[in-house]
């Protein structure tokens, strides 16, 4: 399936115009030069301190605590890596991400009656069993504790950081507030503690940077969190599309063996997500494709 000039500027303009949500990634040169291909060990990759799996009651992991996935090699002078697609990747596999996005000060909007959830896509996304990566910002996660708790314990889903305030790691950012190097590393650390209080156990040491958007400042404040930063190769335009078969279209388009796809998990932001994922799914499925978690694109 093609997509037109037409729909295809469109889409990027609509991508675009979501202030800091997975629009066209803002990465410096020397940012781009801190990407590695090489998995680490997997290891148990806590950002913010937790208790160990011993401590607990019942004698397995606490809730919160990153899996055992895994992760990138540091790369050059011990920067965070970047992971945004299986390379040289034969097999057709494909991964969704959706981001939760939910800034800090949004909390009035919410209580307005704004939603930031998207309980439907979700529910469609067991329903037409694809594995997913959620990446969740705290204020999200304290804002529905409920289906943080249930989207972190379902093993169809994985939660990756997407930082708690939603607030640049670098400026400019579609007019994000930035962090500084220290306030950044306690956001990430404080979104992983978000996702321990609401019960989610399917953590994962990944992260996932506000619009994209990162320098080698931003990869060195972040190295001591031993998390590897997921970006993305497939944009799929829906902020604020109202038009699910350009989003369908945009996709399908972009995707190739190995891809990483940016969705939203946002129904006031993207809501026709869900019905453009009820397309996507099965014409990929039907061109040989086979959905997977980030955490298995990265372990190959």
């Amino acid at each position: 399936m093609i997509v037109s000039v037409r729909k295809a500027a469109a889409v990027a303009a609509l991508s675009a115009a979501l202030a800091g949500c997975g629009g066209a990634a803002g990465t410096s040169e020397a940012g781009g030069r801190a990407r590695t291909g090489a998995p680490a060990a997997a290891t148990p990759v806590p950002s913010a301190p937790v208790p160990s799996a011993a401590a607990s009651p019942s004698g397995g992991a606490l809730a919160g605590t990153p899996a055992k996935v895994a992760t990138l090699a540091p790369g050059p002078n011990g920067l965070t890596p970047v992971f945004e697609r299986t390379g040289q990747q034969s097999d057709k596999v494909v991964a969704l991400t959706f981001d939760a996005d939910m800034t800090s000060d949004q909390g009035p909007r919410a209580a307005g009656g704004e939603r930031f959830d998207n309980p439907g896509l979700i529910a469609a996304l067991r329903t037409l069993q694809v594995p997913s990566t959620v990446f969740m910002t705290g204020r999200w996660a304290e804002e529905y504790p409920d289906q943080a708790k249930a989207i972190g314990t379902d093993p169809n889903f994985e939660i990756a950081n997407h930082s708690y305030s939603h607030h640049a790691f670098t400026s400019p950012c579609y007019g994000l507030p930035a962090l500084d190097g220290a306030a950044a590393r306690a956001d990430v650390d404080r979104a992983f503690e978000s996702f321990r209080q609401a019960g989610a156990v399917n953590t994962v040491p990944y992260f996932r940077f506000p619009g994209g958007c990162y320098d080698d400042r931003a990869l060195r404040a972040l190295s001591t969190a031993k998390v590897t930063a997921v970006q993305w190769d497939v944009v799929s335009g829906d902020a604020f599309a109202k038009d699910p078969d350009a989003v369908a279209e945009q996709v399908l388009a972009g995707v190739k063996p190995g891809s990483v796809v940016v969705m939203h998990c946002t129904r006031s932001a993207a809501p026709v997500t869900e019905e453009a994922v009820r397309k996507i799914v099965p014409e990929l499925r039907k061109r040989g494709y086979r959905f997977v978690k980030v955490s298995a694109l990265i372990g190959k």
